[in-house]
């Protein structure tokens, strides 16, 4: 098993964009390029990141890692809030 792995904030970063991905199938079709594409490549960054920051191996790169997957945890909250808004 990767050592990633054991990081709790990956394990709960996975976790999300799990379940984004199976929340967006409800999307309306007229999303898919859209508002559906956007929110799950913007949760799916957040544990990617994680997994490239770590794999750098080095404190300095694995915190800017992190701050880019605060970003996109950010802009998937946004998202989450406005897919709500629009009734999905």
């Amino acid at each position: 098993m990767p050592k990633y792995k054991t990081l709790i904030v990956w394990q709960k970063a996975d976790e999300l964009a799990l379940k984004v991905y199976k929340l967006t199938e409800t999307f309306p079709k007229k999303e898919t390029f859209g508002i559906t594409s956007q929110i799950r490549r913007a949760v799916l960054s957040v544990p990617t990141n994680i997994v490239e920051g770590y794999s750098r191996r080095t404190k300095n790169e694995f915190s800017r890692f992190i701050d880019i997957a605060r970003g996109s945890l950010a802009e998937t909250e946004y998202l989450l809030e406005f897919s709500n808004a629009l009734g999905y």
